[in-house]
Protein backbone atom coordinates (compact mmCIF):
# COMPACT_ATOMS: atom_id res chain seq x y z
CA UNK A 1 0.00 0.00 0.00
CA UNK A 2 2.71 2.26 0.46
CA UNK A 3 6.76 2.38 0.72
CA UNK A 4 8.73 2.76 3.39
CA UNK A 5 10.42 6.00 2.78
CA UNK A 6 6.50 7.09 1.88
CA UNK A 7 5.44 6.01 5.43
CA UNK A 8 8.48 8.22 7.32
CA UNK A 9 7.51 11.47 5.18
CA UNK A 10 4.04 10.32 6.33
CA UNK A 11 4.74 10.29 9.97
CA UNK A 12 6.96 12.86 9.72
CA UNK A 13 4.61 15.30 8.13
CA UNK A 14 1.87 14.37 11.19
CA UNK A 15 4.95 15.40 13.87
CA UNK A 16 4.80 19.07 11.65
CA UNK A 17 1.30 18.86 11.53
CA UNK A 18 0.83 18.32 15.26
CA UNK A 19 3.50 20.81 16.51
CA UNK A 20 1.35 23.73 14.50
CA UNK A 21 -0.30 25.34 17.36
CA UNK A 22 -4.40 25.34 16.91
CA UNK A 23 -7.56 25.18 18.85
CA UNK A 24 -6.56 22.12 20.08
CA UNK A 25 -3.20 22.58 20.88
CA UNK A 26 -3.94 25.59 23.26
CA UNK A 27 -6.70 23.53 24.80
CA UNK A 28 -4.45 20.66 25.63
CA UNK A 29 -1.75 24.12 27.00
CA UNK A 30 -4.29 25.92 28.80
CA UNK A 31 -5.78 22.53 30.76
CA UNK A 32 -2.17 21.23 31.46
CA UNK A 33 -0.91 24.39 33.08
CA UNK A 34 -4.05 24.52 35.62
CA UNK A 35 -4.62 21.57 36.49
CA UNK A 36 -1.72 19.66 35.69
CA UNK A 37 -0.50 16.31 33.73
CA UNK A 38 -3.59 14.10 34.08
CA UNK A 39 -5.76 17.21 33.02
CA UNK A 40 -3.89 17.48 29.81
CA UNK A 41 -3.58 14.06 28.72
CA UNK A 42 -7.37 13.82 29.12
CA UNK A 43 -7.70 16.77 27.02
CA UNK A 44 -5.29 15.44 24.34
CA UNK A 45 -7.35 12.33 24.58
CA UNK A 46 -10.60 13.87 23.89
CA UNK A 47 -9.13 15.33 21.11
CA UNK A 48 -7.44 12.09 19.11
CA UNK A 49 -10.84 10.53 19.79
CA UNK A 50 -12.77 13.51 18.35
CA UNK A 51 -10.07 13.25 15.82
CA UNK A 52 -10.80 9.56 15.07
CA UNK A 53 -14.56 10.77 14.18
CA UNK A 54 -13.30 12.43 11.02
CA UNK A 55 -11.31 9.61 10.19
CA UNK A 56 -14.33 7.11 10.30
CA UNK A 57 -16.27 9.81 8.47
CA UNK A 58 -14.19 10.75 5.87
CA UNK A 59 -13.26 7.07 5.16
CA UNK A 60 -16.98 6.97 4.51
CA UNK A 61 -17.14 9.65 2.45
CA UNK A 62 -18.61 12.18 4.52
CA UNK A 63 -15.26 14.77 4.28
CA UNK A 64 -16.12 14.43 0.39
CA UNK A 65 -19.56 15.44 1.31
CA UNK A 66 -18.39 18.34 3.00
CA UNK A 67 -15.64 19.40 0.42
CA UNK A 68 -18.05 19.31 -1.99
CA UNK A 69 -21.16 20.51 -0.49
CA UNK A 70 -21.09 24.08 0.66
CA UNK A 71 -24.46 23.82 2.66
CA UNK A 72 -22.75 20.81 4.57
CA UNK A 73 -19.62 22.81 5.52
CA UNK A 74 -21.82 25.61 6.51
CA UNK A 75 -23.82 23.97 8.77
CA UNK A 76 -21.01 22.42 10.49
CA UNK A 77 -18.89 25.08 10.10
CA UNK A 78 -21.41 27.26 12.15
CA UNK A 79 -21.66 24.76 14.93
CA UNK A 80 -17.89 24.53 15.60
CA UNK A 81 -17.73 28.76 15.25
CA UNK A 82 -20.58 29.26 17.79
CA UNK A 83 -18.82 25.78 20.09
CA UNK A 84 -15.39 27.77 20.04
CA UNK A 85 -17.06 30.57 21.03
CA UNK A 86 -18.92 29.76 23.77
CA UNK A 87 -15.90 28.23 24.99
CA UNK A 88 -14.22 31.72 24.58
CA UNK A 89 -17.14 33.79 26.43
CA UNK A 90 -16.86 31.05 29.34
CA UNK A 91 -12.96 31.27 29.96
CA UNK A 92 -13.65 34.72 29.84
CA UNK A 93 -16.16 34.78 32.27
CA UNK A 94 -14.67 32.85 34.58
CA UNK A 95 -13.18 34.20 37.57
CA UNK A 96 -9.66 33.73 40.29
CA UNK A 97 -10.34 30.95 42.21
CA UNK A 98 -8.12 30.55 45.41
CA UNK A 99 -9.04 27.03 45.64
CA UNK A 100 -7.20 26.52 42.37
CA UNK A 101 -4.07 26.53 44.32
CA UNK A 102 -3.28 22.55 45.16
CA UNK A 103 -2.05 21.77 48.64
CA UNK A 104 1.17 21.47 49.27
CA UNK A 105 2.27 16.99 47.89
CA UNK A 106 -0.75 17.76 45.05
CA UNK A 107 -0.45 18.00 41.44
CA UNK A 108 -1.43 21.51 40.45
CA UNK A 109 -5.66 22.42 40.70
CA UNK A 110 -6.44 18.68 41.10
CA UNK A 111 -8.19 19.79 44.56
CA UNK A 112 -10.78 21.64 42.19
CA UNK A 113 -13.74 19.99 41.96
CA UNK A 114 -15.51 22.05 39.02
CA UNK A 115 -13.51 20.83 36.09
CA UNK A 116 -13.93 17.24 35.65
CA UNK A 117 -12.11 14.73 33.83
CA UNK A 118 -14.81 13.77 32.16
CA UNK A 119 -16.13 17.78 31.12
CA UNK A 120 -12.24 18.12 30.10
CA UNK A 121 -12.12 15.01 28.31
CA UNK A 122 -15.60 15.56 26.05
CA UNK A 123 -14.80 19.55 25.83
CA UNK A 124 -11.51 18.29 23.68
CA UNK A 125 -14.00 15.83 21.81
CA UNK A 126 -16.20 18.16 20.89
CA UNK A 127 -13.41 20.84 20.04
CA UNK A 128 -12.02 18.38 17.49
CA UNK A 129 -15.29 17.31 15.62
CA UNK A 130 -17.21 20.20 15.75
CA UNK A 131 -14.38 21.51 13.42
CA UNK A 132 -14.97 21.28 9.36
CA UNK A 133 -11.53 22.41 8.82
CA UNK A 134 -10.20 18.80 10.11
CA UNK A 135 -12.02 16.75 8.04
CA UNK A 136 -11.57 18.62 4.99
CA UNK A 137 -7.85 18.56 6.43
CA UNK A 138 -7.76 14.75 6.24
CA UNK A 139 -9.54 14.46 3.03
CA UNK A 140 -6.82 16.35 1.41
CA UNK A 141 -3.53 15.36 3.54
CA UNK A 142 -4.35 11.38 3.61
CA UNK A 143 -5.09 10.39 0.12
CA UNK A 144 -1.58 11.55 -1.28
CA UNK A 145 0.11 8.46 0.13
CA UNK A 146 -2.34 5.90 -0.89
CA UNK A 147 -1.73 4.43 -4.54
CA UNK A 148 -3.68 5.33 -7.28
CA UNK A 149 -4.38 1.91 -8.33
CA UNK A 150 -5.11 0.67 -4.43
CA UNK A 151 -8.32 -1.49 -4.16
CA UNK A 152 -9.77 -1.10 -0.78
CA UNK A 153 -8.77 2.85 -0.75
CA UNK A 154 -11.27 2.85 2.55
CA UNK A 155 -9.85 0.79 4.81
CA UNK A 156 -6.00 2.29 3.26
CA UNK A 157 -7.95 5.60 4.69
CA UNK A 158 -8.79 3.97 7.80
CA UNK A 159 -5.48 2.53 8.67
CA UNK A 160 -3.39 5.82 7.68
CA UNK A 161 -5.73 7.61 9.66
CA UNK A 162 -5.42 5.47 12.30
CA UNK A 163 -1.68 6.23 12.07
CA UNK A 164 -1.78 9.47 12.09
CA UNK A 165 -3.64 9.79 15.57
CA UNK A 166 -1.14 7.25 17.07
CA UNK A 167 1.74 9.56 15.56
CA UNK A 168 0.52 12.68 17.06
CA UNK A 169 0.70 11.28 20.56
CA UNK A 170 4.06 12.08 21.18
CA UNK A 171 3.89 15.47 20.23
CA UNK A 172 0.54 15.87 22.08
CA UNK A 173 2.25 14.49 25.34
CA UNK A 174 4.93 17.53 24.54
CA UNK A 175 2.38 19.94 24.15
CA UNK A 176 1.09 18.77 28.02
CA UNK A 177 4.81 18.96 29.14
CA UNK A 178 5.24 22.40 28.21
CA UNK A 179 1.66 23.29 29.74
CA UNK A 180 2.43 21.03 33.41
CA UNK A 181 6.03 22.47 33.56
CA UNK A 182 4.28 26.40 33.43
CA UNK A 183 2.23 25.78 36.13
CA UNK A 184 5.39 23.70 38.14
CA UNK A 185 7.85 26.29 37.51
CA UNK A 186 5.54 29.34 37.90
CA UNK A 187 4.13 29.54 40.89
CA UNK A 188 2.63 33.25 40.31
CA UNK A 189 0.41 31.68 37.41
CA UNK A 190 -1.53 29.50 39.86
CA UNK A 191 -2.11 32.38 42.05
CA UNK A 192 -3.39 34.32 38.97
CA UNK A 193 -5.25 31.69 37.10
CA UNK A 194 -7.64 34.16 35.83
CA UNK A 195 -5.44 35.77 33.26
CA UNK A 196 -4.68 32.03 31.94
CA UNK A 197 -8.46 31.76 31.27
CA UNK A 198 -8.61 35.45 29.67
CA UNK A 199 -5.94 34.75 27.38
CA UNK A 200 -7.28 31.04 26.21
CA UNK A 201 -10.73 32.81 26.10
CA UNK A 202 -9.60 35.26 23.58
CA UNK A 203 -7.63 32.23 21.92
CA UNK A 204 -11.02 30.50 21.42
CA UNK A 205 -12.71 33.04 20.43
CA UNK A 206 -10.78 33.64 17.56
CA UNK A 207 -10.39 30.73 16.42
CA UNK A 208 -14.10 30.51 16.23
CA UNK A 209 -14.92 33.97 14.13
CA UNK A 210 -11.95 32.97 11.88
CA UNK A 211 -13.65 29.35 11.39
CA UNK A 212 -16.74 31.56 11.08
CA UNK A 213 -15.34 34.00 8.14
CA UNK A 214 -14.37 30.58 6.32
CA UNK A 215 -16.11 31.57 2.54
CA UNK A 216 -15.39 27.59 1.69
CA UNK A 217 -13.83 24.21 2.82
CA UNK A 218 -10.39 24.61 1.33
CA UNK A 219 -10.27 28.79 2.88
Amino acid sequence: MIELHQLLMFMAAGWLLNLTPGPDVFYMLSHAARQGWRAGLVASAGITAGCMVHVAAAALGVGALLSASATAFGVLKWLGAAYLLWMGVQMLRSKSNSKLVAPAGTEPGLSEPDTSLARIFWGGFWTNVLNPKVAIFFLAFIPQFIAVDYAHKSLAFAALGLLFNLNAIPVNVLWVGMGAGMARRAGWLRQRLHWLDRAAGAMFIGFGLKLALSDKPGA
